[in-house]
């Protein structure tokens, strides 16, 4: 792969929504060029390995209102707070506060019961909902990888704003703990995704037939549906 190498560079004239850009230079680059990053928002500006960085940020400067207004068509930012209802696979979950309950997240039904200090609540959801990914990523991926008939060393859950799910060639699969926020299809058909790279460590034909023989159905949907709300996955919990 091409020599990438980042920079975050602030720029104190662009306006309070755009106020840092990432500046991105690529070895195949023939021209300076922008771009929003959907699950940040984040302005990235990709210049040519021996292009001028400063002739490239005097042209972002002039594409500010573009920059302003591809910033303002990304999701909306949906923080953990009393009231609010997040996705749960095929269902929403209500946050159902009071300070004076115990600190401890529990699921009552649609509800997600619990406590404490305002100001931990986000942190608190946060962590409740990377543990029930886990635990469901975990079973989902024992149960395809048995149909698969393969072995998947560890299952673990990340962060990730590129990708999904990873497979390593040690068996180990690494997926987003966002994933427990899209519908069950969703998450299910890139789980046997991630399966079928312990029997193709490729993107071929037969690693996409595996990947529906595995799943038993078409994964054309969940991909369709993970591009076109994918990124909206990351503004859920964000409080800036």
């Amino acid at each position: 792969m091409p020599a990438i190498s980042n920079t975050i560079w602030s720029i104190a004239s662009f306006d309070a929504v755009t106020h840092a850009i990432r500046i991105v230079r690529h070895a195949q680059a023939r021209r300076a060029r922008l771009s929003i990053d959907p699950t940040s928002g984040e302005a990235r500006l990709t210049v040519p390995a021996r292009g001028s960085v400063k002739a490239a940020l005097r042209w972002a400067e002039t594409q500010r209102d573009w920059i302003a207004t591809q910033q303002s068509r990304l999701p909306e930012r949906r923080p953990f707070a009393p009231g609010v209802a997040i996705p749960f696979g095929d269902t929403d979950l209500v946050i159902d506060w009071e300070a004076g309950r115990s600190r401890r997240v529990v699921r009552e039904g649609h509800r997600l019961v619990c406590g404490g200090p305002p100001e931990g609540l986000a942190r608190r959801i946060t962590s409740w909902l990377r543990r029930e990914a886990l635990r469901v990523l975990s079973e989902d991926t024992a149960f395809y990888a048995g149909r698969a008939g393969v072995v998947v060393s560890q299952v673990a859950v990340g962060d990730p704003r590129g990708r999904w799910g990873s497979c390593a060639a040690s068996g180990a699969i690494r997926y987003s703990w966002r994933l427990i926020l899209a519908p069950d299809h969703v998450r299910r058909a890139t789980v046997a995704h991630e399966v079928a790279h312990r029997l193709h460590m490729d993107h071929s034909p037969a690693f996409h037939a595996a990947a529906a023989r595995i799943l038993g159905d078409d994964p054309a949907p969940a991909r369709a549906w993970l591009r076109a709300n994918g990124a909206a996955l990351h503004w859920i919990g964000r409080e800036s």
